[in-house]
């Protein structure tokens, strides 16, 4: 007599808690590709140069980063639902204040304050799906989870390129309004109460302070570097590094660490976190440069801009899963240094982009850097979580998400350091409306080879990783690009 296995579904209450967790990573996936579209538009209204509208970017980048890890902490020390619930309340306020925004101050500071809520609600998502689901669920549960942020990123450009044109880049912001209250009224609704996992846990304030200052430090010395404040952006580079050496000696002495620095003793370990950032940096600094160019160098609407830059998402979301599966058969070396071997190919193209170039060829460029990224992605993910302890997997988890958006800051700060070198000190501080397309065209140029040589960092580094058994660990979350 043959036994049935009988896949079990969710009840219409794990639904609603999905639900609620899934419109937290769609507003965090949107969030991440939804602003670069209208920074062109943004430095017009402002009239300020590319490399101060970059700092819309930057400044969330830095905060998100900053606490990450720390809300998680939070989470198991104050409760998931009343930290899940407030990080959206923050995200949906500092939303409601950057579509306010009278200046580029303000809108930088407002968005900082966005991205206070945003930390809250990356970290949490996985670990309130572990937290209240049974464990048959979770797969299931995390697989929505990830395709809501992915469908967020995918949807950013279009709906950010749509809303600019039709109505204003302040929409951009607006658009969280409805889905914030939304999903803070379903929230309270259905998200159970539950007590503290750890609630005589201490959080790492210190720890926090210090991975903000170092950052903050070196994407400011980066973006600085060039021009008249050169002294001054050395001088930050210079304190940065001594932040992250505090970090570093705080960490190894703290009785409850934001960071298990002994992971890093794993050589494999090391190479392939390092790797998941050289990704990210490549890809965060196409997503900047490429809404410049198309709007003011090929002199594109901006919904127009926002369609073709759905090419790059697009590519990622088909290959991602593919490659995870060719990894589980095959192991994660050859998989990732293929993916990256196509994102070197895919930048040595979009370099060649100009004036005159077809948007055509830059449609298929940014669809090729996708599939590679995305070919790269998820068994790199799965290479990570492999080489954790199992009572560290938690932490890896998070520890991917940080590096993911460590690779997103730099990757802004570096291609405008690398671009903004190339047009000269003359243009460099210009207003990003008012310069020449060809300067612009030329200076896309470095900066798309300079994120070409990241790409084949990436392959050197995978070289002396030795091949595993492979496949992806049921402990941990798939962590999403973006």
């Amino acid at each position: 007599m043959s036994e049935t296995v009988t896949r079990p579904k969710m009840s219409p209450k794990d639904l609603m808690i999905v639900l609620v967790i899934s419109l937290g990573s769609f507003m965090a996936g949107l969030d991440a590709t939804i602003v670069n579209i209208a920074l062109p538009t943004i430095s017009k209204a402002f009239d300020v140069s590319t490399v101060t509208s970059s700092w819309v970017l930057n400044a969330y980048l830095i905060v998100l980063v900053s606490l990450l890890l720390a809300s998680s902490r939070l989470g198991d020390i104050r409760g998931y639902r009343g930290v899940f619930l407030a990080g959206f309340l923050v995200f949906t306020v500092g939303s409601g204040l950057c579509g306010l925004a009278s200046g580029i101050s303000v809108l930088i500071a407002s968005r900082m304050l966005q991205a206070v809520g945003g930390a809250i609600i990356a970290a949490l998502g996985a670990v309130m799906v572990t937290s209240y689901l049974s464990p048959s669920l979770r797969g299931q549960a995390l697989g929505i989870v990830a395709m809501f942020t992915m469908l967020g990123a995918a949807l950013g450009p279009v709906l950010g390129g749509f809303l600019t044109s039709a109505f204003s880049w302040r929409f951009i912001f607006y658009v969280n309004l409805p889905v914030g209250i939304l999903a803070i009224l379903l929230g309270m609704h259905y998200l159970p109460r539950k007590n503290p996992v750890a609630p005589s846990a201490k959080l790492d304030i210190p720890g926090v302070m210090l991975v903000f200052l170092a950052l903050g430090t070196l994407i400011y010395g980066l973006t600085t570097l060039q021009g008249e404040r050169g002294l001054l952006g050395a001088l930050s580079l210079s304190g940065s590094l001594v932040f992250w050496i505090l970090f570093v000696i705080r960490e190894k002495r703290a009785a409850e660490p934001l960071l298990n620095l002994a992971l890093f003793r794993n050589r494999q370990f090391t190479l392939q976190n390092f790797n998941v950032m050289c990704i990210q940096l490549a890809m965060a600094g196409v997503m900047i440069l490429m809404p410049f160019y198309l709007e003011m160098v090929k002199h594109l609407p901006t919904d127009n801009a926002g369609t073709i830059l759905l090419a790059l998402p697009i590519g990622m979301i088909l290959t991602s899963p593919l490659a995870g599966r060719i990894s589980d058969v095959i192991g994660t070396k050859k998989p990732i240094i293929l993916g990256f071997v196509i994102g070197t190919l895919a930048l040595f193209l979009l370099a060649t982009l100009g004036p005159q170039s077809s948007i055509g060829h830059a449609e298929i460029y940014l669809f090729l850097l996708g599939a590679g990224s995305g070919f790269a992605y998820a068994p790199l993910n799965s290479a990570v979580m492999g080489e954790s302890p199992p009572k560290d997997r938690g932490s890896t988890s998070g520890l991917i998400k940080m590096m993911t958006n460590l690779g997103s800051s730099l990757g802004v700060a570096l291609v405008m350091l690398v671009a903004t070198a190339a047009m000269g000190p003359a243009l460099a501080h210009s207003s990003a409306h008012t310069l020449p397309p060809v300067e612009l065209a030329g200076a896309f140029h470095v900066a798309f080879l300079f994120l070409m040589c990241i790409e084949i960092l990436g392959i050197l580094l995978m070289l002396p990783v030795k091949e595993k058994e492979s496949g992806y660990s049921t402990e941990g979350e798939p962590v999403t690009a973006f």
